[in-house]
């Protein structure tokens, strides 16, 4: 009797699903059971929360703002429900970095290259975007 009223008040909640998150960066996806009717901004909060209670490298931290979620190539807005797009596997990682300068915002770019053994890759900074532009607008352009 005890079984049926708990089964009948879950039933209220919406579906549960199990979801598979990998995050950018770390060993392995982080698998959660969440509710359909959950909201993309809480599941976020729930993945970041796992990734720290597993003590999980890179430490990323648990503002949810710094990061998307995506699922196949497209990122969800935090406002929609998980189960609105039918998937099961996601992807969450961090929004670029932005840097200030001189009242313009430049973003960062990331590139991935192949170390000198050609095994595993590297991340280097690309400052060469806004930098070829400040040069740019340095120069006096003669009539």
């Amino acid at each position: 009797m005890l079984m049926s009223k708990q089964k009948k008040n879950q039933a209220g909640k919406g579906a549960r699903i199990l979801i598979s998150v990998n995050v950018i960066g770390s060993a392995g996806p982080i698998r959660l059971v969440v509710n359909t009717e959950e909201l993309v901004a809480t599941v976020m909060d729930s993945i970041l929360r796992t990734y720290a209670q597993a003590g999980r490298l890179p430490v990323l931290g648990t503002n949810t703002d710094n990061f998307y979620l995506s699922a196949g190539g497209e990122v969800l807005p935090p406002s929609d429900t998980i189960g609105s797009h039918g998937v099961w596997n996601f992807f969450l990682w961090k929004k670029p970095e932005v840097e200030k300068f001189t009242g313009v915002e430049c973003p960062v770019t990331r590139v991935m290259t192949l170390n000198r053994k050609g095994h595993g890759l590297s991340r280097k900074l690309g400052h060469g975007s806004w930098r070829a532009w400040f040069s740019k607008s340095l120069k006096i352009s003669s009539h």
